[in-house]
């Protein structure tokens, strides 16, 4: 990890739950030397990544995240594309749905919405990153990533975040076949035991996976029998984020995903 790479990477520990750091928290999260860790914070902190509190020393992001942001999402609009059908879809499921991003080797949560229409639900923080082996959005992007992407991840470490955690390659490789078969993803407490989800790639315009869009539920809503009743939804929806971005849905998965029924449409008949 070159010294770019380590100063920014301090960036992804602040959340929602986690909106101010300091040096002590810093060193203990990532691990490294107080004297690198302080030199990387002070760096930020003069171009504006992050700004310290005169009072707690602690750090927080700074204004230049708002106006990277700000430039991002005039000249590129991401979250302000994927909003609305993300809420739309949310309201029609009556469960979190969520899109995100691919940044590497991980996924980057862009944007969630959840009715809260049900006593129990998913507590989900847009600054946790997602890894591609262990959620739904993860694998379903790992499923139609390209060979490079797919055979580094493969080449592990993967982790294990629970004890359902798939963590053998060969086993990764063989549920990507199947996921690819099946134009979606399922996955139930491997990232979180309390929690199953489903989800569908999103593509760019080359026709590459840049990202997904799932729906996520506690474990015991997320019965097969109600996920595979949001299976048109969600690839409709998929299908409808991934043009909205300027993409295109590869040409046999378009097919796949059309080919699906949407349950109500029986009952209405």
């Amino acid at each position: 990890m070159g010294t770019i790479t380590k100063a920014l990477d301090l960036l992804g520990y602040f959340s929602r739950t986690r909106p101010s750091i300091g040096l002590g928290e810093f060193v203990r999260l990532t691990g490294r030397d107080k004297a690198t860790v302080h030199r990387h914070l002070v760096e930020l902190e003069q171009n504006g990544f992050l700004e310290q509190d005169s009072v707690t020393r602690a750090y927080r992001l700074g204004p230049a995240i708002l106006r990277l942001t700000s430039v991002r999402e005039s000249t590129f609009p991401t979250r302000a594309v994927l909003r609305p059908l993300v809420t739309e879809l949310s309201e029609d499921l009556d469960e979190l749905v969520h899109a995100s991003m691919l940044q590497g080797r991980i996924l980057s949560p862009i944007f969630h919405a959840d009715p809260k229409r049900h006593g129990t639900q998913v507590s989900f923080d847009e600054a946790e990153m997602q890894p591609l082996h262990a959620t739904a959005s993860g694998l379903v992007v790992l499923a139609f990533a390209d060979d490079a992407l797919r055979e580094a991840v493969l080449a592990g470490p993967l982790a294990a975040h629970t004890d359902r955690t798939i963590t053998d390659p060969e086993a990764l490789r063989a549920r990507l076949v199947e996921i690819r078969a099946a134009g979606l993803a399922r996955a139930a407490g491997g990232f979180d035991t309390e929690v199953a989800s489903q989800a569908a790639p999103l593509f760019g315009a080359s026709g590459a996976v840049i990202g997904a869009l799932s729906v996520a539920m506690p474990s015991g809503r997320g019965t097969d029998d109600r996920l595979e009743s949001f299976r048109a939804r969600l690839c409709a929806g998929a299908a409808r984020a991934t043009v909205s971005l300027g993409g295109t849905v590869p040409p046999d998965l378009a097919a796949l995903w059309a080919a699906v029924s949407d349950p109500r449409d029986t009952k209405r008949a």
